[in-house]
This record gives structure tokens, C-alpha cells and sequence, in this order.
């Protein structure tokens, strides 16, 4: 160690790893929510022209 380093204890160093973890975790729910989202959004888009010419509704202007 150098004199200008600083001295970390260890059980700052635990829960410096414990918050890095977590943060981990959260970012896998988070990434994953986006991926559920995304792939959802997809289907919703392929499905939304089939549900509108299956649409019951006619066109009462006529």
C-alpha cells in the first residue's frame, strides 16, 4: 500500500459487496421485466390488425 491510499475496513467492504449484489439482482428483474414488455409488445403488434378487420363494429356512415 502506498501512503495516499486510503484504509477501507472490512466490514465496509462487506456491505460495499452486499449493495453491489443487490444492485445486481435489481438490474436482472429489471432487464427481464424489459425483455417480458418488449416481447409482449411485439405480439400485441402483430395482433392488432387481425382484431381490427375481425372487429364487429360496421361502418354506420353508409
Amino acid at each position: 500500500m502506498s501512503a495516499d491510499e486510503g484504509v477501507v475496513s472490512v466490514s465496509e467492504v462487506r456491505r460495499l459487496e452486499d449493495r453491489v449484489r443487490e444492485l445486481e439482482r435489481l438490474l436482472g428483474r429489471k432487464t427481464m421485466e424489459a425483455e417480458i414488455l418488449k416481447e409482449a409488445l411485439e405480439r400485441s403488434r402483430v395482433k392488432k390488425p387481425t382484431l381490427l378487420s375481425a372487429s364487429p363494429i360496421k361502418d354506420v356512415t353508409r
